[in-house]
């Protein structure tokens, strides 16, 4: 099996190397544990690292402040662009009713932008954050798990190897919001956040990560300032 490095510190000797190949992982976690910073890391390396072209769709928050905020990583997005190495596609304003011409949002229109893209700079990464946000757009859930099977269906046609992101309740007893995300995926990656006193803890685990031998322990995470760190507990340990 072919894999797509992480490129990610201590994230790739979990998985065998990296995310199968052509394949669709799920990062979830609560809020701010971490979620974007982790996908768009798998989009920046794999440009500066692996010089594999890729696609950033973000369907929560507008392209400039996400480019603002991961400056502070020393990841030059705007670059990159330019180069025709990466794309954003600013679903925002679709998901608003906003976009050109007032239309509704149009899950297969943008299921085709992406192929387009995917096409235009040879793409082999996709990142859709996140998937919650596709629920302004329909009326019942039943609508919005139909559109996340054809949106998966569609992009398994492209060859990139697709990372979602979806947002859960720390502490919930399940792997998305919809409850059909998790099953869709090939691989399941959970973020937490974790308070305690006066402490917090950012960790991971590999929920699932189908044809593939992976780690099953709760590791400690650190946002540094070259991005998201994953560590062994026994690393945490020897320096306390």
């Amino acid at each position: 099996m072919n894999r797509i490095p992480t490129g990610i510190m201590g994230m790739d000797e979990l998985i065998e190397g990296g995310y199968p190949e052509n394949r669709s992982m799920l990062v979830v976690g609560a809020c701010g544990t971490g979620k974007t910073i982790f996908s768009m890391q798998f989009i920046y390396n794999g440009v500066m690292k692996y010089k594999e072209p890729g696609i950033y769709v973000t369907l929560d928050e507008r392209p400039d402040l996400i480019k603002e905020d991961v400056l502070r990583f020393g990841w030059d997005l705007k670059k990159l662009e330019e180069k025709k190495w990466l794309k954003i596609i600013d679903g925002t304003t679709a998901k608003s009713g906003i976009n050109e011409g007032n239309k509704e949002f149009d899950l297969e229109e943008l299921g085709h932008e992406i192929i387009k893209e995917v096409n235009a700079i040879g793409a082999k990464r996709l990142v859709i954050d996140s998937i919650p946000a596709l629920g302004f757009n329909y009326n019942n859930v039943n609508d919005i798990r139909k559109a996340i099977l054809r949106l998966s269906y569609l992009l398994q046609r492209t060859g990139v190897t697709t990372v979602f992101t979806s947002e859960i309740q720390e502490g919930a007893h399940k792997y998305g919001k919809y409850g059909v995300e998790e099953y869709v995926a090939d691989g399941v990656i959970v973020l937490h956040y974790m308070g305690i006193g006066t402490q917090s803890n950012r960790t991971m685990h590999i929920r699932k990560m189908r044809g593939t031998k992976h780690s099953e322990d709760l590791h400690p995470i650190t946002i540094t300032k070259n991005g998201i760190e994953i560590h062994k507990l026994e690393e945490v340990y020897e320096k306390t």
